[in-house]
């Protein structure tokens, strides 16, 4: 059984959701992740299902819209959003949402976000993928002042959640070694955003091998220990802003062939 890689629709211009379709089949991907966005076409299931069909690849995943720069798409209340990204995997026959936890200024959702994810998984449909964040950092590298911008934590080892996404670059960010993070995480890691990344302030999202992570040895990790078998997921998300339509197309062949070399080893 061989690990699906798909492409996020984050890594080509946003608001052009039918250009990552059309790439991620021309390219040889085994489908997309949808990042829903302020663009109808990533909110309406009819079109997702047509771009789906037209160019061969299956949604593998819905991201549900809880950035900072999504926090009106589907309505303002939290819960709402995730039932609504839900909905929409499951339209779509998507196995996975993923989701950011709460910001630490969303109090009550904060107090019940643990508990409401694990009812919801419990009450099936699809996995409910939490991911990893980071502490905000200054821009000057001599300050301390570490912002915990995420309730009850960005860190999803050990709060209790059945599906983890592990976004390499975000691991990167935090200082973490995101193989570690992996095997913390156990058979709760359910889907990857194959990324690469350097401690710092910034959210790199790189090409794999472009930053300090070992993303080779965590892809060979993942296949030794049944991730295909338990239904897991690899998405290349990078950053491909400022690139030329060739560029951009060379930088997703190479994620891609980067992932299957190292998960076929």
């Amino acid at each position: 059984m061989r690990t699906p890689v798909g492409l996020s629709t984050a890594s080509c211009p946003l608001g052009k959701a039918e250009n990552t379709f059309r790439l991620a089949a021309e390219l040889g991907y085994d489908g997309v992740e949808v990042m829903v966005w302020s663009e109808r076409s990533t909110q309406d299931p009819q079109v997702l299902a047509e771009l789906a069909q037209r160019y061969g690849q299956p949604v593998l995943a819905v991201h549900a819209p809880t950035l900072l720069l999504t926090r009106s798409v589907f309505g303002v209340d939290p819960w709402r959003k995730i039932d609504r990204s839900a909905e929409l995997a499951m339209a779509l026959g998507a196995p996975t949402v993923v989701l950011h936890p709460p910001f630490f200024w969303q109090t009550r959702y904060a107090r019940s976000f643990v508990r409401g994810i694990q009812d919801r998984e419990q009450a099936g449909g699809v996995f409910y993928a939490v991911e990893n964040m980071f502490t905000w950092r200054p821009r000057d590298p001599h300050s301390s002042r570490d912002f915990q911008a995420y309730s009850p934590t960005w860190d999803p080892v050990g709060q209790g959640y059945r599906s983890v996404t592990l976004d390499v670059s975000h691991a990167a960010t935090a200082g973490c070694d995101a193989l570690a993070m992996a095997r913390s995480l156990g058979p709760t890691l359910r889907h990857l955003h194959l990324t690469d990344g350097l401690p710092g302030f910034r959210d790199d999202h790189l090409l794999p091998g472009q930053g300090n992570q070992d993303c080779a040895g965590l892809l060979r990790y993942l296949t030794r220990t049944g991730f295909a078998e338990r239904g897991g997921q690899v998405v290349v998300e990078v950053n491909t802003r400022g690139m030329s339509e060739a560029e951009r197309r060379q930088a997703l062949a190479g994620a891609l062939s980067y992932a299957r070399r190292f998960m076929e080893d």
